[in-house]
């Protein structure tokens, strides 16, 4: 995607300085800065702290994390204390452990000499799949939208709610809730975008707007709160979202408050999409409420929030009285009987375990 007149992708790595780049997503929408990430430490750091977020982003770091610890020490102690260091950061999010797993796999039968060379190969082909992955969902879930402006809404805008930020901010490139929205647009197909704030973090607010904005995609900021009342008054055509973890039988963990907009979209007759990568899909899980550990998140995240104060800076304001708590679930689990489609780079899969086999074939044999 474009910032101004230069392309970006949210995590790259520049061979000249040996450094990899991110875009540092705290700062959004206010100030747009670049950092260099290069310790395990700060890799780390930066996943947990979300400095970068998003499943598949997070995966795609946490592969460079790899690579630049094999730079340093290629031995096979090193390659698994890195290994648990940057899998215990974020626990809800699959790619995370997809992505180590993928990159231990390849290195971990090479000898140590071999190593950082085929970590930096194996991590930019985790980018670049990612790339491709996301453009995929976004040619797949484009035939969604077309179907409904050619039916529903013939000269008019199809009205799309999202929640969080599954954009391209939280992937390599193209996102994957926005995917179909960024293709739908480049299809001159006219649409506007209900975009949830999305407390705590407020990755709605402050990410996707600022995607939208990027993007020219006419959109609307709203308190989570809204969304059931819109659907209620026939305004929003469809909900498209992202997710950190899908299980084999098509449950959904994403951002919390997702549940919630699903069982909206069910009362109201809202067909409810799910845009996610393959790897995104946990094989060994089945049931999403009882086997999928949620992240329990600093409390300061419910007690305060970010943005630009009076007079100018950016900052937290506490919101919230002196000796209350905050209570922080990061997520939470759609049950697969709301959602009306999976949206892969394969094409649009039904929520369940055959729907997911007919388009993954070779997960049979294991499942």
């Amino acid at each position: 995607m474009k910032v101004g007149d230069t392309h970006y992708r949210s995590i790259w790595f520049d061979a000249e300085a040996d450094r990899i780049k991110i875009i540092d997503q705290r700062w959004l929408p206010h100030e747009f800065r670049v950092v260099d990430i290069d310790t395990l430490d700060e890799f780390a750091t930066a996943i947990r702290d979300m400095w970068v977020r998003g499943a598949p982003l997070i995966g795609a770091t946490a592969a460079y994390g790899i690579a630049k610890e094999m730079r340093r020490n290629p031995s096979d102690a090193a390659l698994d204390a890195a290994w648990e260091q940057l899998h215990e950061t974020r626990p809800t999010a699959i790619n995370l452990r997809w992505a180590l797993d993928e990159m231990r796999q390849v290195l971990a039968p090479l000898p140590e000499e071999a190593r950082a060379g085929a970590a930096f190969a194996e991590a930019a082909k985790i980018c670049d799949a990612d790339v491709e992955t996301n453009r995929m969902i976004g040619v797949h879930g484009l035939e969604i939208i077309r179907k409904i402006a050619a039916t529903k809404k013939p000269g008019q805008p199809v009205n799309i709610l999202t929640h969080c930020n599954a954009g391209w901010l939280a992937t390599v490139d193209w996102g994957t809730a926005t995917s179909p929205m960024y293709h739908a647009v480049e299809a001159g197909i006219e649409i506007q975008v209900w975009v949830d704030e999305t407390r705590p973090r407020n990755q709605g607010a402050q990410l996707t707007s600022w995607e939208m904005n990027r993007h020219g995609i006419p959109h609307h900021l709203i308190v989570d709160n809204a969304g059931g009342h819109l659907m209620q008054h026939g305004q929003v055509d469809m909900v498209i979202v992202g997710t950190d973890r899908t299980t084999a039988s098509g449950d959904v963990c994403n951002k919390i408050g997702t549940y919630l907009k699903a069982l909206a979209a069910h009362d109201n007759d809202v067909p409810f999409y799910v845009a996610l990568p393959s790897s995104t899909i946990d094989w060994t899980v089945n049931d999403g409420v009882r086997e999928i550990p949620i992240e329990e998140r600093d409390d300061r995240e419910v007690t305060h929030v970010f943005g630009r104060l009076e007079d100018g800076s950016v900052g937290s304001v506490q919101i919230s009285p002196d000796g209350t708590p905050g209570g922080n679930p990061a997520f939470d689990v759609t049950p697969s009987r709301l959602v009306t489609g999976l949206i892969t780079e394969r094409g649009v899969a039904e929520a369940s375990r055959e729907g997911l086999l007919e388009l993954f074939p070779e997960r049979r044999s294991a499942a």
